[in-house]
């Protein structure tokens, strides 16, 4: 897709700004319990197997969801399906406020794990309405920062309320901001004209989707990738307390550092995916390629558990988080490069779904491990997965045409 006039072009930036923003919501909700979870654990009494289990209960619904929300959301269209999205996790992050325990805590954990879910399909999808192939990456790399943004702001934020409000009032806090984001997003998104008027491809039901090369192997990539995100994004602070012996105001003051330098992948892994399509790469190629190197960077997960200092641990994370970031932004446009517009949120939900299911398994087995050894094997597994990943995405089908 060309942009047919200056005035779509620009409102694409705007288009691509609403899902850096619900992005950046989507992780904030996200990380007040990570945040919170050394107070949580004291007052709820949890150990880190039950711990576990809480954060096994987003992973579950998220899982799970993410095979209805795409489909959802390439049926409603990407006003609507985003919107219901986003008012349905922020209604369940404010309903933490009312937990009393691991029960009730891991009941509103579901909740919002079945409606952020349709974050990443609803954003894939509006780029790839909007964007041209060589700039998807970079737009799903500005997107994703979004993530990393509500992972900078969401440490000294929710330990500022908590500490000086209480935990509940944080929750409540970072669950109204979607509200507000709603307020705007639904008078201002619309397709853009050629996506309007364009005729739509026939689209094979999920299941067909799911058995075609590009999905399975896509999806099997997602397996060991994602779960990297998630450790670092329930662990660190956990992490940091337990391990580095911080406690609740140094980890406001420091738990966010890794999640400022992986923005940085963001843009640079959509600008490199970008720049080695115009030196003539063929577009699947460049984006395994890039995916490759940044799988690559991850390894520098090991010498950070390994690490004398906390300072030099929390450097070498930086580095581990920023090869992840950088490694999505081309992840994220594969769908839209092999897929019909109409079909790009399944795909990437269908697979979306698949690496959950390896992210629960890995949540539960570091939860295992922290138990009942250290954090050390946890580091070094997830330091070595990526090439898994890139491994597995070689795999992939190069046209639309191989693909369904």
């Amino acid at each position: 897709m060309k942009p047919s006039t200056d005035t779509t072009s620009r409102r694409r930036w705007l288009m691509i700004s609403f899902a850096f923003l619900a992005t950046l919501i989507n992780y904030l909700d996200r990380q007040t319990l990570s945040v919170a979870a050394p107070v949580l654990r004291e007052q709820f009494h949890m150990s880190a197997v039950t711990y576990s289990r809480v954060v096994f209960c987003f992973l579950f619904a998220y899982t799970i969801m993410n095979g209805v929300s795409g489909p959802l959301i390439d049926r409603l269209g990407t006003r609507l399906g985003y919107a219901l999205c986003i008012a349905w996790w922020s209604a369940a992050a404010i309903l933490h406020a009312f937990s009393r325990g691991a029960l009730s805590l891991g009941i509103f954990r579901f909740l919002l794990g079945a409606g952020e879910a349709g974050n990443w399909p609803a954003a894939i999808r509006i780029v790839a309405e909007w964007f041209p192939k060589n700039e998807r990456a970079m737009a799903s790399g500005i997107f994703n920062s979004g993530s990393a943004a509500g992972s900078i702001i969401a440490p000294p934020l929710v330990a500022f309320i908590l500490l000086r409000y209480g935990w509940e009032y944080a929750f409540v806090v970072v669950g109204v901001l979607g509200f507000v984001w709603l307020a705007f997003w639904w008078p201002t998104y619309q397709s853009p004209p050629e996506v309007v008027g364009e005729v739509q491809v026939p689209v094979p039901g999920a299941w067909k989707l799911f058995k075609t090369r590009f999905v399975w192997s896509f999806t099997f990539a997602k397996i060991f990738l994602d779960p990297v995100w998630y450790f670092y994004t329930f662990w660190f602070p956990e992490y940091l307390k337990t391990a580095r012996h911080f406690d609740m105001a140094q980890i406001g003051k420091f738990a966010w550092i890794p999640f400022l330098v992986a923005g940085s992948g963001n843009i640079v892994g959509g600008w490199f995916s970008g720049w080695l399509i115009r030196r003539g790469l063929e577009v699947t190629v460049a984006r395994k390629t890039s995916i490759t190197l940044f799988a690559i960077l991850m390894m520098a997960a090991i010498p950070a558990v390994l690490a004398p200092s906390a300072a030099m641990s929390i450097a070498w994370v930086s580095v581990a988080m920023t090869g992840y970031t950088g490694a999505l932004a081309s992840m994220l446009t594969l769908p839209a490069d092999v897929f019909p517009k109409n079909a790009v949120a399944s795909v990437y939900g269908l697979a979306s779904m698949g690496s959950g299911f390896g992210g629960m398994l890995f949540t539960l087995i570091t939860g295992w491990a922290v138990e009942h050894y250290s954090y050390t094997p946890v580091f070094i597994g997830f330091g070595l997965i990526p090439l898994l990943c890139a491994t597995i995405l070689w795999t992939l089908t190069k046209s639309p045409e191989q693909a369904i």
